[in-house]
């Protein structure tokens, strides 16, 4: 073939291979195996930056979790260390500003004045018992009654405390929101709210200024009070000033928390109150029956009092009363 023939076929075929060379540099990305490769990568590299942000995330949650056991176990354990209480932490607790030698002198008076009463009602037929009778007297009013009275009056003193804390802390939350310092917040509570939760955050304001710190201050104030929420408000303060976080957001939950609680206690003693007042009745009604069969006709019952078998009957009785009363106590008392 003459070199004429030959241009037009070697000049097709250098277009032809231009052509190819310049779509595989165009198509050779789409293509190559760095292509999947880079897509691999990036993938991959996604996907473990948004493992890396979760686990982040997690963690933090984890820590904070971690924070709040500590806070609580160091708490634990500090209690545990005075587990044993004294007269007059009892004292503070229930608010009576008195010594403990007073509490013993009115304890004594107490039993004196129970012994005496016991001695006086108990009737001429019954003499036999009178040794028995002062003795459980003496006792019963030197240490039972005046502990239960203390009891009674912590109680009724943390209910208007727990009943008052939502308020105090909604001032607290509002203040924060506001720009105050948390001790503006806790002086306007030491100011304004009411009884006993002022004088409690007032020893707290007080105890900072001989140089006490917030956190020891209200750890000496869950003593004083040693309820949940009081804990939990102790705890929470003590982690934001370690580590940070959203004091305002965390207060307004325990508030919401505690007036949800004081609705359910409300509706508790609503719907247990007939079942209280069965009780009430049922523990009453053996002592009321013997008082009037007593002063309508004591030679019938002057049996259980003058002889050995009616002395064992009113001491099984007493006893199956005490039972009876512990198991009707324990049937409407509810924990929620």
């Amino acid at each position: 073939m003459s070199d004429a023939g030959m241009m037009p076929l070697l000049t097709a075929l250098i277009a032809a291979i231009a052509i190819a060379a310049t779509a595989y540099a165009f198509l050779y990305p789409y293509i190559s195996a760095d292509r999947v490769k880079d897509k691999r990568v990036a993938s991959v590299s996604e996907q473990r930056s948004k493992k890396v942000a979760t686990q982040s995330a997690a963690e933090l949650a984890a820590n904070r979790k971690k924070q709040v056991a500590d806070s609580l176990k160091d708490m634990e354990n500090r209690q545990k260390a005075r587990e044993k209480l004294s007269l007059r932490l009892r004292l503070e607790r229930a608010g009576l500003e008195i010594e403990p030698r007073t509490y013993w002198i009115a304890s004594a008076a107490s039993a004196v004045a129970l012994a005496a009463l016991a001695s006086t009602l108990l009737p001429a037929s019954a003499a036999a018992l009178r040794p028995i009778l002062l003795v459980v007297a003496l006792f019963v009013g030197g240490l039972g009654l005046p502990r239960f009275v203390l009891a009674k009056i912590t109680a009724r003193r943390q209910k208007q405390f727990l009943t008052e804390l939502p308020n105090a802390i909604d001032v607290i939350v509002r203040g924060i929101k506001s720009g105050l310092p948390l001790n503006e917040c806790l002086g306007v509570i030491a100011k304004e709210s009411l009884e006993p939760v002022a004088s409690e955050f007032r020893d707290v304001i007080e105890q900072q200024r001989v140089g006490v710190s917030l956190s020891e201050a209200l750890d000496r104030l869950t003593r004083r009070m040693p309820l949940p929420e009081v804990k939990f408000l102790a705890i929470v303060i003590a982690i934001q000033q370690q580590s940070g976080g959203n004091l305002a957001e965390a207060l307004a939950n325990l508030s919401g928390v505690l007036r949800e609680r004081f609705k359910m206690a409300m509706k508790v003693k609503a719907l247990s109150a007939e079942a209280k007042a069965s009780a009430m009745i049922l523990a009453a009604l053996p002592p009321g029956v013997m008082f009037m069969v007593t002063s309508s006709s004591p030679e019938y019952i002057a049996p259980l009092f003058s002889t050995r078998t009616g002395n064992i009957f009113i001491l099984v009785g007493l006893a199956w009363m005490s039972i009876g009363i512990l198991v009707m106590r324990k049937m409407i008392n509810f924990k929620f």
